[in-house]
């Protein structure tokens, strides 16, 4: 059951702290955030333990029954960093939400100035910054760095913010933003998920240097390549759908020419084993009709945006049947004029390249551009 200390004379922040296997810095960790707490804050301290193995879950234990104000959440399975803030959002009951990693990176006194344009209603999320600091930051990892660096580029690229650290621990939001925001991610890729959905909304985003005692992997960091690797795919997944127009054709120039270069290859492949041009064109196409479909959903535009699963497909093979034709018809004729069947179809897919963009952007993933965010999954119509 959960705890939670309020007076309401003072500001109520609620903590997340998502935990696995800390034993070693758990404890240490909540004591340097309770000395937070003053006559002017309260605090709600949310463990969420993600079916550690080791002893944190008894440490978290002994912490709930020693302070009224902390509250521990259990975890039947190990699913992540993302599915324990999750769940802790769920039972925040603050004025602000606040994540706090379970190891000792960050300085739990950063967290009293993030609140402050909060609390003066200035902004509606604040993020602490690594690279604002001038405070003391252990010097570690340089391509780790670089990556962190990379990825925030490219996440200001899609949502035009322009921050300095994307990946940052300390994110501080108004709880009815928080609330009203679906987690998806399990694991890190949280940090690109939730920036792309606040920018989405068009909130009063701050960020504020902070302090940064960062961990070696001997020392207990869990973050790896396959969650850089799983960042680059959330932040094309949560930003592309609303991205500008031209950075949305750029990406499809990306998957058009995967589809196109498929259909290239299985076309040239059929017509050197004997099969007419008439059959070869059309199945070549159908064939990177469905690459370009998966690719569009999974990198670029919102599934089932303007319509339910079977009318979009639907919509979309009546879109794939007109380029279709167009196509084909472009192919014949350029062969007939002496083009070679490489050269024709090289050129047909080109024409064929522009129509696809224009249909499936304002026709088949048609979604409406207000500053408000949506479920990438919304309910079918």
């Amino acid at each position: 059951m959960m705890n939670a200390s309020r007076n309401d004379s003072k500001v109520v922040l609620s903590v997340v702290i998502p935990c696995y296997n800390e034993e070693q810095t758990l404890e240490k960790c909540v004591d340097r955030l309770l000395q937070i707490g003053d006559g002017d804050l309260s605090l709600e301290i949310i463990i969420v333990d993600d079916c550690s193995d080791d002893k944190s879950v008894q440490i978290a234990r002994e912490l709930e029954r020693q302070h009224p104000e902390i509250s521990l959440v259990q975890h039947d399975n190990n699913q992540g960093k993302g599915a324990a803030l999750r769940t802790g959002f769920q039972y925040a009951h603050g004025d602000y939400v606040a994540v706090q990693d379970a190891d000792l990176e960050y300085d739990p006194n950063d967290l009293k100035r993030l609140l402050t344009p909060l609390v003066e209603d200035k902004a509606d999320v604040v993020l602490g910054s690594r690279l604002l600091s001038t405070g003391a930051h252990r010097v570690l990892y340089f391509w780790h760095s670089l990556g962190n660096r990379f990825l925030t580029l490219l996440s200001n690229m899609f949502t035009d913010l322009n921050l300095t650290d994307m990946e940052t621990c300390y994110k501080v939001f108004r709880s009815d933003v928080i609330k009203n925001i679906p987690i998806q991610e399990n694991r890190f890729g949280f940090e690109p998920e939730i920036v792309a959905k606040v920018a989405h909304m068009r909130l009063r985003i701050y960020e504020m240097g902070i302090s940064y005692y960062g961990r070696t992997y001997a020392e207990g960091k869990k973050i790896g390549v396959k969650d850089g690797f799983r960042a680059l795919y959330c932040i094309f997944h949560y930003n592309a759908h609303r991205a500008p127009l031209p950075v949305q054709f750029l990406i499809y120039l990306m998957i058009g020419g995967i589809a196109g270069i498929s259909n290239f290859i299985i076309f040239i492949g059929f017509v050197h084993a004997g099969v007419s041009v008439t059959f070869s064109a059309p199945i070549a196409f159908g064939i990177a009709a469905v690459i370009n479909y998966l690719l569009c959903i999974i990198l670029l535009f919102r599934h089932k945006a303007r319509w339910n699963s079977t009318k979009e497909i639907v919509v979309y093979l009546l879109l794939v049947g007109a380029v279709g034709l167009i196509d084909l018809m472009v192919t014949k004729t350029l062969i007939l004029s002496v083009a070679s069947p490489a050269g024709a179809k090289a050129i047909a897919t080109m024409v064929g390249l522009g129509f696809n963009f224009i249909g499936r952007r304002y026709f088949v993933f048609y979604e409406s551009r207000s500053g408000e965010w949506q479920s990438q999954e919304p309910v079918d119509k």
